[in-house]
């Protein structure tokens, strides 16, 4: 997957917030199987996908420590809280957790999955990275409502995950997604005002007269304001 290209087409296209749906595991006994997390943090385990709009000519650096927006978090966190109190499927929803996404396409070894839990991570998954980190570059609000599958493979008592597993429980929950999507949709403000809205304001660290032109004019929608 291009992520870098989606990114920049949704910033071509005036994007300003993104809400990502992610089918992640769960490595808590409390995050059950088609539980809804809105997480709060990502853990970077993922090689060899471009993570930046920047290099070539120009640097930046934005600041990452909180990578979610807060206001769209808070959004799907109501929506969802609602959209599963009304359906009554005994769903439950977890407001913050700590997403760790791995390049895939293989699940974890048993090991990593036991290191994960040390490290205090509570989904996994391999879709929200480096999409956070480019939105942020691109000054859009990002937030993930994470789709619990399965119990990853640190679960003695649980079957070791597997993809038909998997693809059941998110044709089961697809239908939840959509409909707190729906919910959270409703509820953007017109206005962007969050953490992301100017990420790159003083994150530029090249002199604009030394950034070639070309360069310039390929990441226009992500720099143009910030340069005049």
């Amino acid at each position: 997957m291009n992520y870098r290209a989606n990114l920049f087409a949704l910033k071509t296209l005036g994007v300003e917030w993104i809400i990502s749906l992610s089918a992640v595991g769960s490595m808590r006994v409390d995050i059950r199987p088609g539980d809804l997390v809105v997480v709060d943090q990502y853990i970077d385990r993922t090689h060899g996908r471009p993570s930046t709009f920047f290099g070539d000519g120009i640097v930046a650096h934005v600041s990452f420590g909180d990578p979610v927006s807060p206001v769209l978090a808070d959004i799907l966190h109501q929506a969802a809280t609602e959209r599963v109190a009304a359906g009554g499927g005994g769903e439950r929803v977890h407001r913050g957790g700590t997403y760790v996404c791995i390049n895939g396409p293989q699940f974890s070894t048993r090991a990593e999955s036991h290191m994960y839990r040390k490290l205090g991570v509570d989904v996994i998954g391999m879709t929200a990275l480096p999409e956070a980190k480019l939105a942020r570059e691109g000054e859009m609000s990002y937030a993930t409502l994470a789709l619990s599958t399965d119990y990853d493979c640190w679960h003695e008592s649980e079957e070791e995950v597997s993809v038909e597993a998997v693809v059941a429980t998110m044709k089961k929950n697809a239908r939840l997604a959509r409909e707190v999507v729906a919910l959270a949709v409703e509820r953007i403000p017109e206005r962007h005002e969050c953490i992301a809205t100017n990420a790159l304001r003083g994150a530029i660290m090249t002199d604009p007269a030394h950034i070639p032109a070309e360069i310039r004019g390929r990441l226009e929608p992500i720099v143009g304001r910030h340069l005049k």
